[in-house]
């Protein structure tokens, strides 16, 4: 198996947050429901022999770092966000590349929609 590609994934789907992002100041006022869907590549091969948790990646440390994110100072954009939420990841050593999907149901865009969102996917060297 050497020199194979590595594709595993942890997946932390459908966390919403409050937070107080945007470009109006009544979004930055009142604040809003963020969703936030990560998928981070990680070799899980050690944690899948051994079945230790030592071995693995800890999802609530993640949760904990992205909460602290999302909640934290305001971004004018989603965008920002975003990256702001890859960075956090990478401070996890053991991931090796990020998507992150986060979406913004309350969108101010005059009409309804389920939500409005952006898509980034990152690999550490990209983030070097």
């Amino acid at each position: 198996m050497e020199n194979a590609v590595i594709s595993d994934k942890i997946i932390l789907k459908g966390m919403r947050f409050y937070g107080r992002h945007g470009c109006l100041s009544a979004e930055l006022e009142l604040g809003q429901w963020f969703v936030v869907d990560l998928e981070m590549s990680i070799d899980l091969s050690k944690a899948a022999a051994s079945d230790d948790l030592n071995d693995t990646l800890s999802y609530a440390e993640v949760y904990q770092q992205i909460k602290a994110v999302v909640e934290g100072p305001s971004f004018a954009l989603i965008e920002a966000l975003a990256q702001a939420v890859i960075k956090a990841c990478f401070t996890f050593r053991q991931i090796e590349a990020v998507k992150v999907l986060l979406k913004k149901p309350q969108a101010p865009l005059g009409g309804p929609l389920d939500y409005a969102a952006v898509e980034l996917t990152r690999s550490r060297s990209q983030m070097a």
